[in-house]
């Protein structure tokens, strides 16, 4: 299989070619010195491609490239990041192979529904997608065999458009396929690689796309092709939309047609991780190929079990994936004979003991067929424990087989470059490579308060800069209500202690927790001496209208005279201008309803460039608050849990966030606030990694995964 020649971009000069290979791997995403690369050839294209090479390098007319090969000081930058990039796609190498070159034939094949690389490519709905793509970075650092599996959606999530009242409006925006970095995979003949979905009937296809990411390559599946009907090439357009129905056919097409898609392609894979329950069916055509080779399903059930990992990321019960019967037999009644069972047989690997009525429940047949299983912190372990335990009634609770891997963030990735610059200076130049060591990150007491107050006030103003830039290109191409433009945070002070919350609106993250008492509200943030201001971003699901009046009533407050321009919603809400936010706030706002916060990552993010984090004790937070770090409210389990929340975060506002923001030395420094920034960057960024996180993975599940895998020669 091969990928296609990029003819559709100009001709680039020879001296200069390996630009067209970087700008097609995500690698360069991570590595700020890639980025200026390309920066250097164009600023103004590299702005106005919305930092996407691909694009930018298909807008450059021939003289920029011409003036490029003539700049010694660009080739010098260019030979150096090449040598770089090709140092980092070195097959064979890196920590895995250092620490466990005997399994080096061995690989692994990552299953995910959504994935956050970059916004070029939107395919990610929240924390699950970012989770899935900051993994896949880590394992190309660290040389983990790992190939990606997930959807192609043309269509992507949504695109959010608010009305002049505040209710969010959901626009399609069609992804320019052949102006991001992504490829379609074609067959030996030099056409379009097309793969049919095996025994599902009708026939349905797929086509291929590859997405590399440093060593890691990531196949999407697409529907939208003319060999389906049109019900069937819908299947993949948009990320978690249509009805029930559609998206079991969705993730039929994930898991048993993303096996298919690898056995076409040659890709042996030996071990399964599957991301989440949507990704579940991908056990049953493992099954289903092991069956057709005259194993019986008990052998082959356990050979696939005994090499399959599975990550639950969801403690709401209403986030699994539960299709009724009368579904399931519909889609499968060609599909068990092929595994040589009867109905009921088969419906009963999807039965939830606790509810064994409600339907084929993906995660509860996930548990049962994998063996290595985990949530994504400490406390959703437990959780998951208490969940699921009916799969296991013969064991106490703390001994259900569900283990805890706390999420963690892909650091290069998230550190601001002008937060890795100071890193640099004061941490030593190698700090990138051995971030998870924590021994290093006691040198951040080194860096003097002035200088990483001065950064942080700099990314603050880039922060606030980039709204009203938004503000004005929204004000100029589409005319918007005036409303919209002035609740998108145009009135914000770069000077008044600003919280951010930003996240995927949903009743139990609790946007509008924080307005509850408005009169104690307006007071704090119309302070003349000490204001403080919110800026609120996030999309709802188009089917939850629930959380649609959520987000209109911080709307709402967005727009009232009130509060003095002090609040504000940026609608849209994407990778790009979350990096803005969780480098550019003074606080990191989090108040879910306990335990319905998995894990959560953007607070991680935050604290890594200094931002405190102001949070619900829940999810990652349990076991990063060390009392120094940031601020911890909400032990109470109460009748009236909002009401006692509300009152203890407006207390930590009052009496201790407020004041220490505001408690500035002589010198125009707030010492005593940068002490806790510091304390936020050395307590979560040698902890709260990717790094650390894959790692975990490989010695708790991987490595035995692929050693039974070896054993079972699969």
């Amino acid at each position: 299989m091969i990928d296609p020649v990029k003819d559709k971009l100009p001709e680039v000069p020879e001296r200069i070619s390996g630009l067209i290979e970087l700008a097609y791997n995500f690698w360069w995403s991570w590595h700020p010195e890639a980025r200026m690369l390309f920066k250097m050839l164009n600023r103004a294209e590299w702005k106005l491609s919305t930092h996407n090479p691909v694009m930018m390098l298909g807008n450059l007319d021939r003289t920029s490239f011409e003036e490029a090969v003539k700049d010694p000081k660009f080739l010098e930058r260019y030979d150096r990041v090449m040598g770089t990039f090709k140092n980092a796609l070195k097959a064979g190498s890196g920590w895995f192979f250092e620490n466990g070159a005997h399994y080096a034939d061995s690989s692994i094949a990552f299953f995910s529904a959504e994935y956050g690389l970059h916004h070029s490519l939107p395919f990610y709905a929240g924390g699950l997608g970012f989770l899935a793509g900051d993994l896949l970075k880590e394992c190309s650092d660290l040389g983990i065999p790992v190939v990606g599996v997930g959807f192609m959606y043309p269509e992507g999530y949504l695109k959010q458009r608010i009305t002049p009242d505040g209710w969010q409006m959901d626009a399609d925006e069609t992804i320019d396929r052949e102006n991001a970095p992504i490829s379609r995979v074609l067959d030996g003949k030099g056409d379009r690689l097309v793969v049919k979905v095996p025994v599902i009937e009708p026939p349905l296809f797929v086509e291929v796309w590859r997405v590399q990411v440093g060593r890691v390559p990531l196949y999407l599946i697409d529907t939208d092709i003319e060999a389906n009907d049109p019900w069937n090439r819908s299947i993949t357009s948009h990320l978690y939309r249509g009805s029930p129905e559609q998206r079991l056919r969705q993730e039929i097409v994930l898991g048993i047609g993303g096996i298919e898609v690898l056995n076409t392609l040659g890709i042996k894979c030996s071990v399964l991780h599957l991301n989440e329950g949507h990704t579940a069916f991908a056990l049953l055509e493992r099954i289903r190929e092991r069956v057709a080779k005259s194993m019986s399903f008990k052998q082959a059930f356990e050979q696939v079990r005994a090499t399959t990992v599975f990550t639950t990321h969801t403690p709401v019960p209403a986030g699994h994936d539960v299709f009724s019967f009368p579904l399931m037999e519909k889609y499968f009644n060609a599909y068990w004979p092929s595994l040589e069972l009867d109905r009921d047989t088969f419906l009963q690997l999807g039965v939830d003991p606790k509810d064994p009525n409600a339907g084929f429940n993906l995660t509860a047949f996930a548990l049962k067929a994998s063996f290595y299983h985990n949530g994504v912190s400490k406390r959703h372990g437990k959780v998951a424990r208490q969940m699921w335990q009916s799969l296991w009634p013969d064991q106490p609770e703390d001994k259900v087989p569900i283990d805890a891997i706390t999420n963690g963030i892909h650091v290069p990735t998230w550190i601001e470059p002008k937060m890795k610059l100071l890193f640099d200076k004061y941490l030593g130049p190698e700090w990138i490579t051995e971030h998870d060591n924590p021994d290093i990150w006691h040198r951040v007491d080194e860096i003097p308060d002035h200088e990483l107050w001065g950064t942080h006030q700099w990314l603050k103003m880039k922060l606030i800069l980039r709204i009203m830039e938004r503000a004005r290109e929204r004000w100029i191409n589409e005319t918007p209500d005036p409303r919209v433009i002035l609740a998108s945070g145009v009135l914000l002070d770069p000077y008044a202690l600003t919280l951010g919350f930003a996240r995927r609106f949903a009743a139990y993250k609790r946007a509008t927790l924080i307005l509850r008492d408005v009169g104690r509200l307006k007071r704090m943030v119309n302070d003349r001496w000490r204001p403080v201001q919110i800026i609120f971003a996030g999309k709802a699901h188009p089917a939850d209208d629930q959380a649609k009046r959520l987000l209109q009533q911080v709307f709402n407050a967005a727009t009232d005279p009130s509060f003095g321009g002090h609040i504000a919603f940026v609608e849209d809400y994407n990778e790009q201008f979350a990096q803005y936010l969780v480098h550019g706030v003074d606080v990191w706002l989090n108040n879910p309803l306990p335990p319905n916060e998995a894990c959560g990552t953007s607070g991680m993010k935050a604290s890594l460039n200094g931002v405190p984090h102001l949070s619900i004790l829940d999810g990652w937070w349990i076991e990063g608050f060390n009392g120094k770090n940031g601020w911890a409210f909400g032990k109470e389990e109460t009748a009236q849990r909002d009401i006692s929340d509300s009152e203890a975060l407006y207390q930590i506002l009052e009496k201790e966030v407020i004041p220490l923001f505001y408690q500035v030395d002589d010198d125009g420094i707030p010492h005593s606030w940068v002490k806790v920034m510091k304390e936020a960057i050395k307590s979560t960024a040698p902890v709260f990694n990717a790094r650390r996180m894959v790692k975990e993975y490989t010695h708790k599940f991987y490595q035995h995964a692929i050693r039974s895998a070896c054993n079972l020669r699969i």
